[in-house]
Order: structure tokens, then sequence, then C-alpha cells
């Protein structure tokens, strides 16, 4: 079967977990340095890119767009160009609880409709807090 499980093992993980939240969180607050490095530099909005002490730090910036989606669905409608906008049909979890709930609707009806996934995740925290 499986490895043996320690206590070491789990004191290890517990231990490296916490280093880890602490290492991001310095990260965290270094990028923010960085960041207004840059925003002070060349405004919010711009790359930039330094060199210091043989290291190059640089900042990209990624630009995303898409349609909101109430203002253009309304702009296409008033232009009549319905064949634009997509109509999605999907199963309303709220309403199909309300009707099992109420005998509206037999769970039997829907055999074979429900996909079920599982995720394990793991947590190791101490007994008595530290």
């Amino acid at each position: 079967m499986g490895k043996m499980l320690t206590g070491e093992m789990l004191v290890k993980y517990y231990e490296l977990n916490k280093q880890k939240k602490e290492i991001e969180m310095e990260m965290n607050e270094l990028k923010d340095a960085f960041q207004s490095y840059f925003n002070n530099l060349v405004g919010s909005d711009h790359k930039g890119e330094i060199t210091i002490s043989g290291y190059k730090l640089q900042r990209q910036i990624r630009k995303t767009e898409k349609y909101d989606e109430a203002e253009t669905i309304k702009r296409l409608e008033e232009l009549k160009l319905n064949e634009l906008i997509q109509v999605v049909k999907k199963p309303d979890d709220v309403k199909i609880k309300a009707a099992l709930n109420l005998g509206l609707l037999n769970p039997n009806q829907l055999k074979g409709c429900v996909i079920s996934t599982c995720s394990p995740a793991i947590s190791v925290k101490p007994i008595t807090p530290r």
C-alpha cells in the first residue's frame, strides 16, 4: 500500500505551508512596490523596464477587452441585429431544487442528468492552536 505517514510529515507540511504564505505576502509587498515605481515613472497603463544589480525588472501590460453585456445587447436590439445575440439555454439550479422540494419534479425524472465531481483537498492544522 502507500507510504507510512508520520507526525513529522504533518508538522513539515504545516510549517512549509505557513512559510509559503509568509513568502507570498512578502512577494506581494515587493510587487506592489514595483508597480508603484512604474506607475510614478511611466503611468499606470504603460509597460516599463529597469536594470539594477544585474537583474532586469519588467512590467508588461496585458489588455483584455470584452463587450459590456447589457449595453451591447441593448444596442444590437436597437440595430435589429438580434442574430448577433446568443440565446443560452441553461438549467436553473435554484428553480430545479425548488421544484424537487415542492414535489413538482421527481428526482427519477432527472436520472442521468446530474454530474457529480469530487476533488480532494488537503488541510493540516494543529489540534491545539499555536
